[in-house]
């Protein structure tokens, strides 16, 4: 029973992350296009401008930077499944009014696999995501650290938070249940599986998880 269920968590998450990669992979593919098509803009705008029509060049314009919005990403860290990850992590912050501070580097082939690197951070942001929606919304950040350190990638996660909460383990105690914790241990399970280290730290309005794993 036990295994049936694992295997459903993990075919649902490839399932979704796969999701998430085809859409980074569409807003690619529509920049592409657009920068292909940008000398064809440059000569609209020209005879705009040529022929005095200000106002249609302004509107023309405005068109295009509407369209810039719609495809372009949030981040693009080098490695096509994190980007996919944090980008829709960082859009749905976005929503929540979550203030987000990102900065990721990180390589297109790593000793971890994608999907387990994409679990790792989309439980972690998660987590952060529902730490933030308790309080109010001028109160409300998310910062977010990946890179190479030497032979390891490196991650920091930290989030706005309420008093600091006490540690039971490895976990800091939870109010929201007995579940809450499963995608936790489920990010400690990832990391002891290859090698990594992960600590965490929760003090008066904040709380950070930093993540090493090694590189190969």
């Amino acid at each position: 029973m036990l295994g049936r269920k694992n295997k459903k968590i993990t075919e649902y998450q490839n399932a979704l992350i796969e999701q998430h990669v085809a859409e980074v992979e569409n807003m690619y593919r529509k920049m592409r296009t657009w920068r292909h098509d940008y000398h064809n803009h440059m000569q609209v705008l020209a005879a705009y401008l040529e022929a005095g029509e200000v106002a249609k060049a302004r509107a023309f314009l405005d068109e295009i930077n509407d369209t810039l919005v719609k495809v372009d990403t949030v981040i693009k860290t080098g490695n096509t499944m994190v980007d996919a990850i944090l980008n829709s992590k960082i859009s749905l912050m976005n929503t929540k009014a979550i203030r987000v501070d990102a900065t990721a580097r990180v390589p297109a082939a790593l000793a971890v696999a994608d999907v387990d690197l994409c679990v790792m951070i989309g439980n972690l942001l998660d987590n952060a995501m529902e730490a933030c929606e308790a309080l109010p919304e001028e109160g409300r950040f998310v910062r977010i650290y990946i890179s190479v350190k030497g032979t390891h990638l490196y991650m920091s996660f930290t989030n706005a938070a309420g008093k600091k909460q006490t540690k039971i383990g490895n976990i800091f105690a939870s109010t929201k249940g007995a579940d809450h914790g499963f995608g936790l241990s489920r990010v400690d399970a990832l990391v002891a599986q290859y090698g990594g280290y992960l600590t965490r730290a929760s003090e008066d309005g904040g709380y950070t998880t930093e993540v090493i794993l090694p590189l190969g």
